[in-house]
C-alpha cells in the first residue's frame, strides 16, 4: 500500500545472515501492514551478511514496498541506527526478522502513536503479555541477568530488549543520530536518548515466542553487552535525564 516516499509508517528489519528466516518474516510483516489503514514501507538493513540475506530482500515482491540498505559494520545497534536514519515517515519502528513478536499488535501501536505517544515498546514482562519461555536455559538466564543489570537506567521499564519498538519519526531519527552502541545493548541507549528528548516510554503487552536461529549467543555476546551497559550507565551519570520539550510530529504530518 503506497510508496516509500508517501508512507505514514516505516518499519526497519535489521538482518544479519537471516537467509533462512527473512522470507517468512517479510511475508508475515508485509501481510499485516497491508491490512492496516495507513500506507507503509519496510526497510531491510543487511548487516554485513555473508549469506543471501540481501538477495532475498531485493527479490521480494509483496503488497508493501521493501527497500534494502547495506550496513557494513556488524552489530544490531549499527543496523537499527542505519535503518532509522534512513526513514522518512512520521511514524517508524523496528522488529526482528524472525517476527518473534506477533505483529497483530500493530493496530494498538498506531493508535497510541496517533494519540501522541512518542515511544511504544513491546514488553514481555507486561502482565498482559503471552510469552513462550526461552528454549535454551542460557538465553533465559542471560535475559534475566541483563534485565537486572539495566534496571534503573530507564526508570521502571520492565523489558528493554524486546525487538519490537515504535516511535514518532522525528524523535527516532534524533535519538538514532546520537546512538553509539553497535551491539545488542543498543536498545538501552536508544531509549535513554528518547527520554532525554522528553519522550515517555509506553510499554504494551505482546504475544512472543522463542524462534530458533537467533544471532544472539550468550557465550559470544554476553561480555560485550556487559561492557556496553557499563559504558551506557557511566554516560547516563554524566548526563542525567532531564525534562525537555518533545520533538513534534505534527509538523511532519502537516507537511506530508
Amino acid at each position: 500500500m503506497g510508496s516509500p516516499a508517501e508512507a505514514l509508517l516505516d518499519v526497519v528489519i535489521p538482518a544479519r545472515n537471516e537467509a533462512g528466516r527473512l522470507a517468512h518474516g517479510l511475508a508475515t510483516l508485509s501481510g499485516r501492514l497491508d491490512r492496516l489503514a495507513v500506507s507503509s514501507s519496510i526497510l531491510v538493513v543487511d548487516n554485513a551478511s555473508t549469506d543471501t540475506t540481501a538477495d532475498i530482500a531485493r527479490r521480494w515482491s509483496g503488497p508493501v514496498p521493501v527497500r534494502v540498505l547495506r550496513c557494513p559494520r556488524p552489530g544490531k545497534g549499527a543496523a537499527v541506527r542505519t535503518g532509522l536514519l534512513a526513514t522518512t515517515a512520521p511514524y517508524v519502528g523496528f522488529c526482528d526478522a524472525d517476527m518473534a513478536t506477533d505483529v497483530a499488535v500493530l493496530d494498538d501501536v498506531l493508535a497510541l502513536l496517533g494519540a501522541g505517544t512518542q515511544v511504544v515498546v513491546g514488553s514481555r514482562r507486561h502482565p498482559g503479555s503471552s510469552v513462550e519461555i526461552y528454549g535454551h536455559p542460557l538465553r533465559r538466564l542471560g535475559a534475566v541477568a541483563f534485565n537486572r543489570l539495566s534496571r534503573g537506567l530507564i526508570g521502571d521499564l520492565g523489558d528493554t530488549q524486546c525487538g519490537f519498538k515504535f516511535f514518532a519519526g522525528p524523535l527516532a531519527r534524533a535519538a538514532a543520530a546520537e546512538l553509539r552502541t553497535t551491539g545488542f545493548a543498543f536498545d538501552v541507549e536508544l531509549l535513554l536518548h528518547c527520554q532525554r528528548l522528553g519522550a515517555r516510554v509506553c510499554e504494551i503487552p505482546v504475544v512472543w515466542r522463542d524462534v530458533p536461529g537467533s544471532t544472539f549467543s550468550v557465550s559470544r555476546h554476553a561480555g560485550s553487552c556487559l561492557r556496553d551497559l557499563v559504558r551506557i550507565r557511566a554516560a547516563a551519570r554524566r548526563t542525567p535525564v532531564t525534562a525537555s520539550p518533545m520533538i513534534p510530529v505534527a509538523d511532519e504530518l502537516a507537511a506530508g
